[in-house]
Order: C-alpha cells, then structure tokens, then sequence
C-alpha cells in the first residue's frame, strides 16, 4: 500500500470528466472527497462502507434540521454535516476507480443514498417550517414540496437520460472523447450545484433569511428542471433520429 500522497495522486489520475460538473464540485467538493477516499483507502474502508458513512453524515444533519430549534450553532452544524457528507459521496466513487471494487450494487446503493436525501433534506425544511417559523401564510408550507418534487424529477430524469442514452448510443471507432470543458457552463451549473444548496443552511440563524434564501433557490432549481428537460428530451430525440 503506497503513501498518502501516492494514493492522492492516483485518484487525480481516475477522475471522471469536469464536462458538466460546477465550479463548486470540480474545485471543492472532487478535491476534498479525493482526500476522503484516500484516507479510506488506506484504513482499508471499501466503497459501499464510504457510500454508509456518507448517509449518516447527511441524515444526522437532515435529523437535526426536523428536530431542533434554529440557531447560528444549528446552522453551523447543519453546513458541516450536508457538506462533509456531499464529499463522502465523491469519494466512494473515487476509491472505487481506484481499488476497482466498484459494481451495480455499489452504484445502486449509492443512488438509494442520493435519492433518500433529495428527498429527506426537503421533508426536514418542511416540518422546520411547521414546527418552529412563525409564518404569515400557511401557503409556506408548499415550498417544501414543490422544491421537494423538483429535486426528485430531476434526479430522476437526468439518471433515465444517462441510462437510455447509453443503451441507443452505439461504439464509434475512432470516436471523440467527451468534449472540452467549458468554463461559462460550469459557472452556469453553480446555482443548481447540491454543495451551493448546502449553503443556504448557513441561514437557519436567522429565520427569514434562510425562507427567503430557500425560496430563491427553489425558483432557480425550478428554472433548471425546464432547462435540463428540454434538453435531455431534444438529446434523446436525436439519438432515434440518428438510427
């Protein structure tokens, strides 16, 4: 088993495309789940064990979000779970392309992870909003589910777009690899980054900041879901034209 810095330089070298990824994930969250997955490696933790102690990360933090009253002291925590446990889940990816023990029960469980906190995180807010905002209109209480059902269409749309795509699309010799990275696109994709949306978190010490923060990120999240619908729709389209 090699150093720290060997194994750290090995994942640099296993990454998966920038095409498509924030500036938040490619410059912060890759980054610090390499260091993850490198200490993982070397206490001998397997994926599936990073993908687990991800969840409890996140679901402690989701947990709290329900249950206490907010604070700045919340806030900070709340921040620190989200965040730590969005870059456990780069990391089992990454340790995974590097040990090769990576499989379809690695890759499903680490989906059932990300959807039980799409859909938790926005369940939390919810019964935050009823249990301790003082707000003006009961009407509130739909913004929770509506950013809860936009986080899960997506989930659930652009995880179908990459599986269809990849059962019509057919191996081309000689083809191209996957395009340069553009920088403007990944300054783009920062406001529907899920480490961005951590950030809102940080507001709960102040009650009408973080509705207000929420709120705005939930119109955005909104405007993304067109945007990425329509596009992965006209991609997918193309792909049965191009037979």
């Amino acid at each position: 088993m090699g150093s720290t810095g060997t194994v750290l330089r090995e994942l640099r070298g296993a990454q998966k495309t920038a095409k498509g990824v924030s500036l938040y994930s490619r410059y912060v969250n890759r980054p610090t789940g390499r260091v993850f997955a490198a200490v993982a490696y070397r206490i001998g933790l397997s994926p599936n064990q990073v993908t687990l102690i991800s969840a409890t990360f996140t679901f402690a933090a989701v947990v709290a979000v329900a249950l206490v009253r907010p604070s700045w002291g919340l806030a900070a925590a709340v921040y620190a779970g989200l965040v730590v446990g969005f870059a456990l889940d780069s990391a089992d990816g990454q340790l995974a392309r590097l040990t090769g023990r990576g499989g379809p029960d690695g890759e499903w469980l680490d989906h059932v992870v990300d959807c039980a906190k799409m859909i938790l995180v926005h369940t939390a807010v919810l019964i935050s909003f009823q249990r301790f905002f003082d707000l003006s209109s009961q009407g509130w209480l739909f913004l929770p589910l509506g950013f809860l059902f936009t986080a899960v269409l997506t989930f659930c749309a652009g995880l179908l777009r990459e599986q269809l795509g990849k059962a019509a699309v057919r191996p081309v010799a000689g083809g191209s690899g996957p395009g340069p990275v553009s920088r403007a696109r990944a300054v783009a994709l920062l406001p529907a980054d899920y480490g961005v949306f951590c950030l809102v978190f940080l507001l709960l010490g102040d009650r009408t900041a973080f509705r207000v923060g929420y709120a705005v990120l939930a119109v955005v999240h909104a405007l993304f879901l067109v945007a990425f619908l329509a596009k992965w729709f006209r991609e997918l389209k193309a792909l049965r034209t191009a037979d």
